[in-house]
C-alpha cells in the first residue's frame, strides 16, 4: 500500500550555504559539531518516514528537536536541504508554484498552536475561510461551516467573534476550519499545548471521536509523552534533528531502543497506557478468570481483577479469542526497564 506521506533522506541545514555543509551531515557529523566547525544548524538529519492513510501520525520530542521544522517541510513552508517528500506519490518539490498553492489548498489544511483566528471576523467567517479561498459559494460556505461548527459542539456561536471565547473554544473553530477545508491531510503543530490541562483531554478526546469516522491522515506535534501515545497510531521520536525510533506506540513503550527513549517513558503510568493486546500471550487450554477486552488499558482489568495476582483471563477482540494474560504478566509489564535517568543522566 502506497503510504500517504513519505520523507526520504530528508535533511534541512539552516545557514548562509547549507549545501556546502550537506556532506559533513551526511557523513554523520553532529548538530554540535556542525555548529561550531561551520556556524549551522542542523534541523533534520535523514529523516525516513511512511505516513499512512487514515491513520495518526505523532512526532514527538523535546524543544530543539526538529519536529516543528518537519511538519512544516510537508506543505513547503520549509524548503528542505536534500530528500524527497512524497505525497500519494508525487514530489511535491517538482511542484509548480501554482501546484503547490492548490496542493495547501486542497490537500492540507493545519491547526496551530496559537488558534491563528481572524479577530474581525465572526466564528462562522472563520471556520469558512479554506472554502472562502477555494471560491466557493457564500452559502457553501456557510452550510460547510456550520456542519463542522455543530460537530465540534460550537452550535450557537457562530456569530460571536474569537475574543468572545475560551481558549479551548477557539481552538475548536480552528479544528472545525481544518475539517471544513475537507483535505485528507490535517497538519497540527502543538495543536493542544497552550490549553488547560482538562480542556486539552477534552480536545484529544474530541479528536479520536472524529478521526473514528472520518480517518483522516493526520500528522500531530507534540512534546508531551502522554499526549503521543493517547493519539497516535504510528510514533515518531525526534532528537536533535534525528529519528531515534518510531513505530507503534505500545510496541516503543514495551521496548525503547535508546537511553533516551528509556528516560523518556521510564515516568509514564504504564497501568493507564499499555494496552491488554500490548503484554497478552497465546491463548491455551484451561479455566479463565472472564474475558476481556484487548484494547482495554491494563488499569481497567487491575480494577476488574481486584489485584488478584492469581487469575487468568481470555483477551477478546471483535467477539473472538485472540490471547490470555495472566495477571503475574500484567505485574512485571508494569516495571519499566533501569531508566538513564539512575545512572545520572536525564534528558528532561
Amino acid at each position: 500500500m502506497t503510504p500517504k506521506v513519505s520523507l526520504r533522506g530528508l535533511y534541512k541545514i539552516f545557514g548562509s550555504n547549507d549545501q556546502s555543509v550537506l556532506h559533513h551531515a551526511k557523513a554523520g557529523m553532529s548538530k554540535e559539531t556542525l555548529l561550531l566547525s561551520h556556524q549551522h544548524v542542523m534541523g533534520l538529519k535523514d529523516i525516513n518516514v511512511e505516513m499512512q492513510a487514515g491513520e495518526i501520525t505523532v512526532v514527538m520530542g523535546l524543544s530543539g528537536s526538529g519536529k516543528s521544522t518537519l511538519i512544516r517541510h510537508l506543505n513547503r513552508l520549509i524548503e528542505p536541504t536534500d530528500g524527497e517528500i512524497l505525497v500519494d506519490g508525487v514530489d511535491i518539490m517538482k511542484l509548480s508554484t501554482l501546484e503547490l498553492r492548490q496542493m495547501r489548498q486542497n490537500k492540507m489544511s493545519m491547526v496551530f498552536q496559537k488558534f491563528a483566528l481572524l479577530p474581525h471576523r465572526t466564528v462562522l467567517q472563520n471556520a469558512a475561510m479554506a472554502l472562502n479561498i477555494q471560491g466557493a459559494t457564500t452559502s457553501d460556505q456557510e452550510d460547510e461551516a456550520q456542519k463542522w461548527l455543530d460537530r465540534v459542539g460550537l452550535g450557537g456561536f457562530e456569530n460571536h467573534y474569537p475574543s468572545q471565547l475560551s481558549g479551548g473554544m477557539q481552538q475548536r473553530v480552528g479544528i472545525a476550519r481544518a475539517l471544513t477545508s475537507n483535505s485528507d491531510i490535517m497538519l497540527m503543530d502543538e495543536a493542544f499545548s497552550a490549553l488547560d490541562p482538562l480542556i486539552r483531554t477534552d480536545m484529544q478526546d474530541l479528536l479520536l471521536e472524529l478521526q473514528i469516522e472520518l480517518k483522516k491522515t493526520i500528522v500531530f506535534i507534540t512534546h508531551d509523552l502522554d499526549e503521543a501515545l493517547k493519539l497516535a497510531d504510528h510514533l515518531v521520536i525526534l532528537k536533535d534533528g534525528a529519528v531515534i525510533q518510531q513505530g507503534e506506540p505500545q510496541s516503543i513503550l514495551m521496548a525503547p531502543s535508546d537511553p533516551y527513549i528509556e528516560d523518556f517513558v521510564s515516568d509514564i503510568n504504564r497501568a493507564r497506557v499499555l494496552r491488554i493486546r500490548s503484554v497478552m500471550q497465546n491463548i491455551t487450554e484451561g479455566k479463565f478468570s472472564g474475558d476481556v477486552n484487548a484494547n482495554d488499558n491494563l488499569e481497567s482489568l487491575i480494577a476488574t481483577s481486584g489485584g488478584d495476582t492469581s487469575l487468568r483471563y481470555r483477551v477478546m477482540e471483535n467477539g473472538k479469542p485472540v490471547g490470555e494474560l495472566d495477571m503475574r504478566e500484567l505485574v512485571k509489564a508494569l516495571v519499566p526497564r533501569i531508566s538513564s535517568s539512575e545512572t545520572g543522566t536525564r534528558y528532561h
